[in-house]
């Protein structure tokens, strides 16, 4: 099994599925926000990279919605975060 290997991420190229959102608690985003103030980033958030029709990539989040948040709310503008494959069917 490979070793998933941490990547600096630019937030403005994490998309989040319109599903995933309605699962956000505010509470947990800030209270996330006031532990990466005093300890960093712990958890790198978990993303799939897509290829867009147009020719440009993103990355599809697939775990750490509340982690991405709390880095937004604090104007961060990059994420630790592993990029996974897709598993195919």
């Amino acid at each position: 099994m490979a070793m998933l290997e941490r990547h600096e991420l630019d937030i403005a190229a994490v998309y989040v599925p319109v599903k995933r959102m309605k699962t956000l608690d505010p509470a947990r985003v800030e209270a996330l926000a006031e532990e990466i103030i005093e300890h960093g980033q712990k958890t790198p958030i978990s993303v799939r990279h897509e290829r867009r029709p147009d020719g440009t990539d993103r990355y599809v989040l697939v775990e750490g919605l509340h982690r991405l948040e709390a880095l937004k709310a604090l104007g961060e503008t990059t994420v630790t975060g592993f990029i996974v494959h897709a598993r195919l069917r």
